[in-house]
Order: structure tokens, then sequence, then C-alpha cells
């Protein structure tokens, strides 16, 4: 299960009028001030089985089945490039938030953070620091400041290498945290395939509740869909009940027509999220990758009814580009996506910045960067 939170920061966002959420039974009224943000939630339905007294609610989503490879619909995959490129350099331009507003949304964004590790140099105690800080990912005064005190805010999950599985999940137990773990192969996925599927079994038996693959990025770019999609079902396979995401390495594909592509494959083959990059590559995560992967995403939502989760990893270490992402996950798939369970940022350095951004936004200063580190 991956948390959802049924506050203001996560489902009142850029609309002006009230709107029910359609999971939660909740409905949200409109107050101003900075210490109001958590005051407008008011509950009018049940609330779902098992959520704590903290107001983190727990979705349980149909997981991904896959389907058939049809590689005719592959075939007919095309992408306007040009067009792609316009419409994300036009995004910024259209979407400014200021204020409680913007707040809402760094909350949101907050609570959809893989707090991530990947350094050849970690170790266990790394690895508890980066577990205490996902479970209280803002300091408490700022909190406390902005009316969100007990909303049990955390970030959505704490990603890390296989060896480091079994101290995450010692370090998060009682949280309802997930582990994710990054698996087959990571950054290359070039390890031998029966490796690759041991790797992801021993995570998944250590306590890691999401992995990350990496898919074999020649299958896409000598367009041998077959062998991309076999390898997912024996990946999807391995998971057993542990969410699955798929790392394109988009920065490795050549062209977007190709992520897109590999994209369809990928869920046809059972990918619960699709994720752009390992974070390794020398181009990782752009609005124009995402948002052709978004679209992607809802094409398949709209021909299976599955919705499928997207998580930009790599690059993505500033507030302001943060919230870009957000209102592009709005705009192209709605606000089913806007949750922790369909919408996650890979990434470390983001979540320095976004204390330090709501910390400006509490006292009208700018802090040293280094006062809001990891642990």
């Amino acid at each position: 299960m991956i948390p959802f939170f049924g506050t203001l920061a996560a489902m009142r966002f850029l609309d002006p009028l009230v709107k029910p959420c359609e999971v939660c039974g909740l409905e949200f009224a409109r107050h101003e001030g900075v210490g109001n943000l958590s005051k407008t939630m008011k509950t009018t339905g049940e609330t779902l089985a098992g959520a704590p007294a903290t107001g983190l609610v727990h979705v349980n989503s149909a997981r991904n089945p896959g389907t058939a490879l049809d590689l005719d619909l592959v075939a007919q995959v095309r992408v306007n490039t040009s067009a792609v490129e316009r419409r994300c350099a036009q995004l910024g331009g259209r979407r400014s938030l200021k204020k409680d507003w913007q707040a809402a949304w760094l909350l949101k964004a907050v609570s959809m953070i893989d707090l991530t590790t990947l350094s050849g140099d970690d170790t266990e105690r790394r690895v508890h620091r980066i577990c205490r800080k996902a479970r209280q990912p803002v300091r408490q005064d700022l909190l406390e400041a902005l009316g969100m005190g007990a909303r049990g805010l955390t970030t959505g999950a704490v990603c890390v290498y296989h060896e480091m599985v079994p101290a995450a999940v010692a370090a998060l137990a009682g949280s309802n945290l997930p582990v994710a773990a990054v698996s087959t192969g990571f950054p290359a996925g070039l390890s031998p395939l029966p490796l690759r599927i041991a790797e992801i079994e021993a995570s998944v038996a250590a306590g890691a509740r999401e992995i990350d693959i990496v898919i074999s990025r020649r299958h896409v770019l000598m367009q041998n869909w077959q062998a991309l999609y076999d390898e997912m079902r024996a990946f999807r396979t391995a998971c057993g009940d542990a969410h699955i995401k798929a790392i394109l390495a988009t920065g490795e594909l050549g062209t977007l027509r190709n992520v897109a592509r590999a994209s369809q494959v990928c869920m046809m083959g059972g990918a619960d999220f699709i994720k752009t990059s390992t974070g390794k590559e020398p181009v990782n995560a752009t609005l124009p990758v995402s948002l052709v992967m978004m679209r992607q995403i809802r094409d398949y939502h709209e021909r299976t009814g599955i919705r499928i989760g997207f998580k930009p990893a790599g690059g993505v270490s500033v507030a302001k580009v943060a919230i870009n992402y957000l209102a592009l996950l709005k705009e192209e798939l709605g606000d089913a996506w806007l949750t922790p369970e369909l919408f996650r940022f890979g990434a470390s350095s983001l979540l320095g910045d976004i204390e330090r951004q709501l910390e400006h936004h509490i006292t009208g200063r700018y802090s040293a960067s280094f006062r809001h580190g990891l642990g």
C-alpha cells in the first residue's frame, strides 16, 4: 500500500471552486491565511478503512495485470516532437502559484517524493538518516506554522540499493512507509537475465514493497518489442505482490517516439509505474519526455481502465520545477493522479529546497541551504 493524504495540501490546488474528493469523500472550503492550510478540511463521508488518526489515508489501487502484446498498436504510436516542445515551453508561463497555494502544492510534492540514496558509499547509518527524514520530511515548527503539525506528513517511499533494504525496512518499521529497491542490474541493466530476476526476488524477500527495474535499452533501440515485453513479464512475475516501476532510461532511447513505444510495451507487460530515468544518465527527467509518457498512460487507461503511475527521476531538484511537473500532471491526467499512489518524484535534494521555500513562505527570509539537509 502507498500512502495518500486527505488534506488541503494533498487535494486542493488551482481550482477556485470547492470540489469533492471522489476517493475519500472529503470536501474542502476555501480559507485564507497561512494557519488555515489544514482547517479547510471537513469530512462529508466515510474515510477509508485503516486510516490512522493523523489524517493519512491508504488507498488500494488495482494492480496492472498487463495485456497481450499488440504490435500493431505499438507501430501506430507517433510523436510530434515540435508540438511537444512548444507545449512544455509554455507551461511555466501559464502556471504561477503564490503564497498559500504555492505552499499547499509544495507540501503535496513532499508526500510524493521517493527519498533516494543510491551512492557507492551508502552505509546503514546514512540509510537510517534518510529514513528519519522520510518519517519527518519537514521541520515540525514549519508544519505547525502551516497548520499541518498533526497531519502525519511523510514522503512517498525510501529508495535504496538491495544491500540497504533490510536497514531501511528496520528503520521504517511501524510507519507503513514502503521501501523501494532498485534492481535488475541498476543502472545499466546488463546483468544476465537470471541474475536480474534473482535480484528482484531477493529484494522482495528482504521486505521491499516496490521494485524499480531497468529495462534493456538495446531492445528499444533495435525495435525488438517482443523481447522487451517478455523481459517485462518476467520481472512482473518475480515481483509478486510488490509494485513494479519500469525505468526507461529515456536519455538513452534516442527519440521521443522510442520513449512512447517503450512506455506502451512496458505497460502491456504489467508495469505499475513507468519511470523516466535512473538518475545516472547524461540527460534524465525532462518535461517533454514526461509529457510523452503521461499521454501514453492516458491512452492505456482509456483502453484498459487501469491507471498506471508515473515517476520523473533525476534532475528534479528545485521546488519551482517540481510544481511544473505537478501542473503538467494535473492538466494531462487529472486529479486522480495527484496522489503518491500514482505519482512520485525520484529525488533527494528536492526535499531540501522545498523545505527552504516553505520557511521563506512563513518567515519572508531565505535560509542557507545547508540548514535543510537530509539528516
